[in-house]
C-alpha cells in the first residue's frame, strides 16, 4: 500500500509556532492534505508527551481521527546543527529525554531543545532507544549540517554508516542532494517543517512511501528500504523557493554569486548587511558531480505548489488565507483531498464543477510545467508566477499524478 507522510512538524510548544498547532487541529489538516502519517514533532516536551500519550496507540503510532502520528523531534547540536528523530513509541521518547537532560538547558522549555552535545553523540544515544536520525534541512545555511560539515562522518564521526536518511529542506531537491556521492546510499526525506496547520504551511513538502501496513516498524523499513518497502515519491518546492536557495544579503535580500561574497567579505555592497551562501552555491562547492546522479533506488521528486496558492496566485489574491481563496479551496477539497485535486482530477470535471475557468487554467498551467521561479534568499523566499500554456510544437512535459509511481 501506498501512504503519504510529513515527518517533521513542529507543536505549538516550540518557540514561533501558532498556538494552533495542537493535534486535533494537526490531524483535521493532514486529512484534509491526503496525508496519513504525521510527525508529532517536539516529542520531547512533557507537556506535547502527554498530550500524544492520551491518543490511542496503533503499533508504535499514535491515532487522532483518521491521521496516524509517529513519534518525532527536532533537536539541536551544540554547533548548531539540526537533527530530526523518529521514535518507537513514547516509552522510547521518556528513555531518551533522560538521557538529553543533563546536556540540556531548555528540554523541558522548548519543543525544539539546544543539546549540548555532538552529532555522533546525539546519534549513539538515539540509537539506544531504537530510533531513527538524520540531519534535519540538512542544506539550510543557519541550520543544516552542510553548512557547518562538508560529511556525514565529519559530523556523525563512528556513526555515520548508521545515518539511514537525510531531510532535504525547502530549498533543495533530489537533484541538488544527488550531486554528493556520500549521499547515493542514503533515504531522501522531504517534509514540511511546518509551524502552522494552514493549507499551504502544513504538508506543502511530503513523502510517499509503499509498506505492507501502518506502523513504527513498517516506516522504519521504508526508510532503510527493506523487505520490498521504500519511498515512491518525494513532493515539494521548487528549490528556488526556498529562502535560502540562493546567496543573499540578509537585511536586503539582494542576490550575490559566492565569488561576489567572499571579495566583500561577507557584507553587503547596498546596506552593509550579513551576506549568507545559499544553498545552490554550497552545493556547488560540495558537489561531486557536475550534475545530479541518482541511485537506481531514487524516487521521483515532484515539484508541488499548494493549491491555495494557486487559487491565489490565479485570482491575484495576496495571501492564500484570504476569505476569497479559502472559500474556493473548501469547495474544491470537499469531496476530494488537496492531492488529488492539483494532481489527479480531470479538468473537465473542474469545469462542471463550475470552478473559477482562472483557477482551472492556472492549474493546466502547473500540470504542464508552466512555472517560473525567481529564487529566494537571505530568508526572504522564492515567487513563484505561472506562465502562459505553451501551444502544439512547443508544449512542455507534464508533471505525472502522484499514482503514477
Amino acid at each position: 500500500m501506498l501512504v503519504n507522510l510529513d515527518l517533521h512538524i513542529h507543536s505549538r510548544y516550540s518557540m514561533a509556532v501558532s498556538g494552533d498547532m495542537e493535534l486535533g487541529q494537526i490531524a483535521k489538516g493532514a486529512a484534509h492534505k491526503g496525508v496519513k502519517i504525521v510527525g508529532t514533532g517536539d516529542c520531547l516536551h512533557p507537556l506535547w508527551l502527554e498530550s500524544i500519550k492520551k491518543l490511542p496507540e496503533d503499533d508504535g503510532l499514535r491515532r487522532q481521527g483518521d491521521t496516524l502520528f509517529l513519534l518525532s523531534v527536532e533537536v539541536e547540536d551544540s554547533r548548531r546543527v539540526h537533527h530530526l528523530i523518529l521514535l518507537p513509541d513514547t516509552g522510547k521518547a521518556e528513555e531518551l529525554a533522560e538521557g538529553f537532560s543533563p546536556h540540556s538547558g531548555n528540554l523541558h522549555q522548548d519543543g525544539r531543545p539546544r543539546l549540548h552535545m555532538s552529532g555522533a553523540q546525539i546519534a549513539d544515544l538515539v540509537f539506544e532507544a531504537g530510533g531513527l536520525i538524520g540531519p534535519a534541512h540538512a542544506f539550510t545555511p543557519w541550520t543544516g549540517m552542510y553548512a557547518y560539515h562538508r560529511s556525514l562522518s565529519e559530523c556523525y564521526q563512528e556513526k555515520a554508516d548508521r545515518i539511514r536518511f537525510i531531510e532535504l529542506g525547502l530549498s533543495a531537491d533530489s537533484d541538488y542532494a544527488d550531486r554528493i556521492a556520500e549521499l547515493s546510499d542514503k533515504t531522501f526525506l522531504s517534509n514540511s517543517d511546518a509551524h502552522s496547520p494552514r493549507t499551504n504551511k502544513l504538508a506543502r513538502e511530503f513523502n510517499q512511501m509503499e509498506v505492507e501496513g501502518c506502523s513504527y516498524q513498517e516506516i522504519a523499513l521504508a526508510i532503510c528500504r527493506e523487505k520490498g518497502r521504500g519511498p515512491t515519491l518525494n513532493a515539494g518546492f521548487f528549490p528556488g523557493e526556498g529562502k535560502y536557495n540562493r546567496t543573499a544579503c540578509t537585511r536586503c535580500f539582494h542576490h550575490f554569486s559566492a565569488k561576489e561574497m567572499n571579495d566583500l567579505m561577507g557584507r553587503c555592497s547596498h546596506c552593509q548587511g550579513l551576506i549568507k551562501l545559499g544553498v545552490a552555491d554550497r552545493i556547488d562547492l560540495l558537489a561531486d558531480y557536475e550534475g545530479p546522479q541518482h541511485p537506481s533506488h531514487r524516487p521521483p521528486y515532484l515539484h508541488l505548489i499548494p493549491l491555495a496558492e494557486i487559487i491565489a496566485l490565479a485570482l491575484g489574491y495576496k495571501s492564500p488565507m484570504t476569505v476569497g481563496v479559502q472559500r474556493l479551496y473548501a469547495a474544491m477539497t470537499e469531496d476530494k483531498t488537496e492531492i488529488e485535486v492539483l494532481l489527479n482530477e480531470h479538468l473537465g470535471e473542474l469545469e462542471a464543477a463550475k470552478v473559477e475557468p482562472k483557477v482551472i487554467r492556472a492549474i493546466e498551467a502547473f500540470r504542464n510545467g508552466g512555472v517560473e521561479v525567481l529564487p529566494g534568499g537571505g530568508g526572504k523566499y522564492g515567487e513563484i508566477r505561472l506562465l502562459a500554456s505553451k501551444k502544439a510544437g512547443g508544449e512542455r512535459e507534464p508533471q505525472r499524478s502522484l499514482f503514477d509511481f
